[in-house]
């Protein structure tokens, strides 16, 4: 057995939720404070990766991220950097992936949240920025540790978009689920049975946790 795809998952999961995070909190202030006339579809955009087969999300970032796509001149001209089959490329392809998982629980408990607390913020003469960060983010901790929870989770589990982009490189762009692939080619059915295992007891942990959180909020126990 090759544990290297495990650490490869967690590290490339820990990365993306990380970046994500830090990206989300700006695209979340634009939407709910800027984007009122067409959050609907600035909504769907961001909600797109749910709905669209990975083999066509990871055929499009292939010809973004590829040495001839425009972000992957400016990576090799800027960077010297190669974006297809390296970790790099997978990175950016989860961070896009995974995009919806941070954000819309966080813009969904920013909607359901009165609107008595951005009003209160304005009059002590807070700005936008800081009432989203100040007051409205202390209000959802929930809803922003579910989402990073949940966007650690999904990237673990990626498949198509990661096989497209990154290919199975050994320590490089093989992580779990395209090692469980690789096994199942070769007829390996007892270490694709380990790799399978792992993972499904690792979700299935993940989402006890999740629901065991929300569960104790709703009771008012945490």
């Amino acid at each position: 057995m090759d544990w290297s795809p495990f650490w490869l998952s967690l590290k490339l999961a820990s990365i993306t939720t990380v970046l994500l995070f830090l990206i989300s909190l700006p695209l979340v202030y634009v939407i709910y404070f800027y984007g009122k006339n067409i959050r609907p579809v600035l909504k769907a955009f961001v909600s797109l990766p749910l709905v669209l087969p990975p083999t066509v999300l990871g055929y499009y970032l292939l010809l973004l991220l590829r040495p001839d796509g425009w972000l992957g001149q400016l990576s090799q001209r800027w960077f010297d950097l190669r974006l297809v089959f390296s970790f790099s490329g997978l990175v950016i392809a989860s961070i896009i992936f995974s995009l919806p998982f941070m954000v819309n629980p966080v813009l969904s408990a920013l909607e359901s949240l009165p609107n008595t607390y951005r009003e209160a913020a304005y009059t002590l003469g807070k700005s936008r920025w800081n009432t989203l960060i100040n007051v409205l983010l202390p209000n959802i901790k929930a809803s922003l540790w579910v989402g990073g929870v949940m966007t650690f989770a999904h990237t673990i589990g990626e498949f198509g978009v990661i096989l497209m982009i990154g290919g199975s490189i050994p320590n490089e762009t093989r992580v779990a689920s395209i090692a469980i692939y690789n096994e199942v080619e070769m007829l390996n059915y007892a270490n694709a049975n380990v790799y399978a295992v792992i993972l499904l007891l690792f979700s299935f942990i993940v989402l006890i946790l999740v629901y065991s959180y929300q569960h104790q909020r709703t009771r008012g126990i945490i």
